[in-house]
């Protein structure tokens, strides 16, 4: 439902906010399991709204120190496109490897968008980066994020790896400018379904997972190799609710061992129905009129968080993207498949296709675009 259009007989549609207090309206999701969730027009609650946007981490993510902004404004206009990128927590002396990245795509109206994952394991071209000291190659696009962060004599930037994954994903999208974008920390994540009670999801098929027992304890290492021992965590097809650690595990299987047979190509599905189970449920009266969950939602999400809006807020897009609401997020598949050399695996492909969305992106024309090719529009 769109907010404030007419509908049948002229008649203005009733407002989804209508009887949640003002103050906590939470006005959008970004995401992907990777998601953020950021609180808008939290008017007659300045101590919350100031609560949270303290609590999101701010950084340098392009290179042009616009981290933040020190005033709520509304002047953001659209088209936007919004860089999101998962990361696993690991040591700081440890390189950032970027688990999950999508971008989220939103028309000139703001009240609608699109999803899409780029596959980590896409074989690229990574361009120079001079601040670490990266003369550029070919590898997994995953990889960008590693060789971005180097720095000499000190533990690796992950805020300084966004900025070459930011660069290389332009590179292959030729999307001009990111006007945001967003590190979401996966152990945060979990932290966020937590607070709210967990996430109901419809899974499409039963799913077994490689790496964890239904207690949420990790499977034992097979001796010598070549995975895992032990009763697996299963999630059953069908509407479940998932606790944080199960959400996690659940978006992450993409083997067809595990009941997912078209490999990250279903993980990448697995993730986009997720976030969209997320974002409803994060929109509900069940979180948006009880403050406490509310309180612990908003939190969880900021402290999971790190956050560039080239000189706006996290705020400062809520309020821009009021109207956006999970149903009118389209969520887009990019088919692909392997490439092997001398019988090994290197990476991922695009299919020539790809380029054509690609094209229908920077032209405003995916309407279009998805009219001429229902494949890409992933159902869920």
């Amino acid at each position: 439902m769109t907010v404030g259009k007419a509908g049948k007989g002229g008649k203005k549609r009733p407002s989804v906010w209508a009887g949640v207090p003002r103050w906590a309206q939470v006005c959008t999701v970004f995401g992907a399991v990777l998601m953020f969730v950021s609180g808008a027009a939290l008017v007659g609650a300045e101590a919350l709204m100031a609560r949270y946007e303290g609590a999101v981490g701010k950084a340098d993510l392009f290179g042009d120190q616009a981290a933040g902004a020190s005033e709520r404004t509304s002047d953001i206009k659209g088209p936007l496109s919004i860089l999101l990128v998962g990361v696993d927590p690991r040591k700081p002396e440890q390189p950032p490897l970027a688990d999950s990245i999508m971008v989220l795509h939103v028309p000139e109206g703001l009240d609608r968008a699109y999803l899409f994952s780029m596959p980590r394991d896409l074989y690229v071209d990574i361009p120079a980066f001079e601040k670490a000291g990266f003369r550029g190659g070919q590898d997994k696009l995953n990889a960008a994020m590693a060789y971005g962060s180097r720095q000499q004599g000190e533990n690796p930037s992950t805020a300084q790896g966004f900025e070459l994954l930011a660069k290389t994903v332009q590179s292959l999208t030729g999307i001009k400018r990111f006007d945001a974008g967003a590190i979401i920390n996966f152990g945060g994540f979990v932290k966020i379904v937590d607070a709210m009670g967990g996430v109901t999801m419809d899974i499409e098929r039963e799913v077994r997972s490689e790496h964890r027992r239904p207690d949420g304890t990790h499977r034992e290492l097979r001796p010598g190799g070549g995975g895992y021992l032990g009763e697996q965590a299963v999630y059953p097809e069908g509407e479940q609710l998932l606790e944080g650690w199960q959400a996690l595990d659940y978006v992450r299987q993409r083997y067809p061992a595990n009941g997912v047979p078209d490999g990250d190509y279903g993980r990448q599905r697995h993730q986009q129905q997720f976030v969209k189970a997320m974002a409803s449920q994060a929109l509900s009266a069940d979180v948006v009129t009880n403050p406490i969950k509310l309180d612990r939602v908003l939190r969880a999400a900021g402290e999971s968080l790190v956050f560039n809006g080239r000189g706006h807020s996290v705020i400062n897009f809520g309020i821009a993207l009021k109207d956006l609401r999970p149903g009118n997020i389209q969520m887009i598949k990019l088919p692909g498949g392997g490439i092997t050399a001398n019988g090994r695996y290197q990476g991922e492909r695009f299919e020539p296709a790809v380029q054509d969305f690609f094209r229908a992106l920077r032209d405003e024309q995916l309407d279009a675009f998805l009219l001429e090719h229902p494949d890409f529009q992933n159902k869920g």
